[in-house]
């Protein structure tokens, strides 16, 4: 079978997808998670607090000859969690794919013991909370849908292996992602519920933007970090999600080549 068949079979394959639902899907890296899958035939249910950066999604993607639809939510409120499956259970019938990617970092550069309890509370609220609250919803359409079962990819960090200087809060939160994820794998599997995490390092997006003009090192100096374009980010996911449900990526580690991880303290 020549390269150019091939591809074109994968093309099709890629086009006759399921529902999505990505969260924190106004910028960044749901942004363009949310328009790959699209792209790739996907329906995408775009969530994510504010209607307008949605709208912008929304825009894209239909651009890229996708189909999608918005609803405005907050991950870290249980109703409005609810709320949103309903909605794509109404709209769509079925749940197959969850990119559970809302998140937040929290203040920037702010040594632990001067953190306060509002903003690593928030953070938890987000990061881990809303997760939670995302994957259980997941779970259970997924479990009790006909063909039963679907894919949630959780989205980790680098920071879930090892941490920036002043980051307490968002990395204990990733860490914790790490140990959502392992649960929610074993006990998907009688029902055939696949659940994966994907380790993210300096994707170019608004919340990057820092790497590039200096970010404090674990040595106390400021220093520029390379990136890497966030489509590649998006063609990774896309690529765990095409997956059937019997195979499986359980983590994988998407990162800028040079960026400072392997040797990072």
């Amino acid at each position: 079978m020549s390269t150019q068949t091939q591809q074109a079979d994968q093309t099709q394959r890629d086009r006759t997808r399921g529902i999505a639902l990505v969260t924190g899907a106004g910028s960044g890296i749901g942004r363009a998670v949310a328009v790959e899958l699209a792209s790739a035939g996907w329906t995408v249910a775009l969530a994510g607090r504010r209607e307008e950066p949605l709208a912008r999604t929304a825009e894209l993607a239909g651009a890229a000859g996708g189909d999608t639809f918005a609803v405005p939510t907050d991950v870290s409120h249980p109703d409005e969690v609810n709320a949103l499956f309903s909605a794509v259970q109404d709209r769509c019938g079925r749940l197959d794919l969850l990119f559970n990617n809302a998140g937040t970092f929290g203040p920037a550069n702010t040594p632990t013991e001067q953190l306060a309890y509002l903003d690593w509370q928030s953070v938890v609220q987000v990061n881990i909370t809303g997760a939670f609250l995302c994957a259980q919803a997941a779970y259970r359409q997924m479990r009790s849908q006909s063909p039963q079962g679907g894919r949630i990819i959780n989205n980790g960090s680098l920071s879930a292996h090892t941490p920036r200087p002043h980051s307490v809060a968002y990395t204990t939160t990733k860490h914790a992602m790490t140990g959502l994820t392992k649960s929610l794998s074993l006990d998907g599997r009688p029902y055939r519920i696949a659940v994966g995490q994907i380790d993210i390092g300096n994707a170019a997006t608004d919340m990057t933007q820092r790497m590039q003009t200096g970010i404090l090192q674990a040595n106390g100096e400021l220093a520029a970090e390379p990136v890497m374009d966030v489509a590649e980010v998006a063609r990774t996911v896309r690529h765990m999600a095409a997956l059937p449900l019997e195979a499986n990526v359980q983590f994988a580690t998407v990162m800028a080549t040079t960026m400072p991880y392997v040797g990072r303290g």
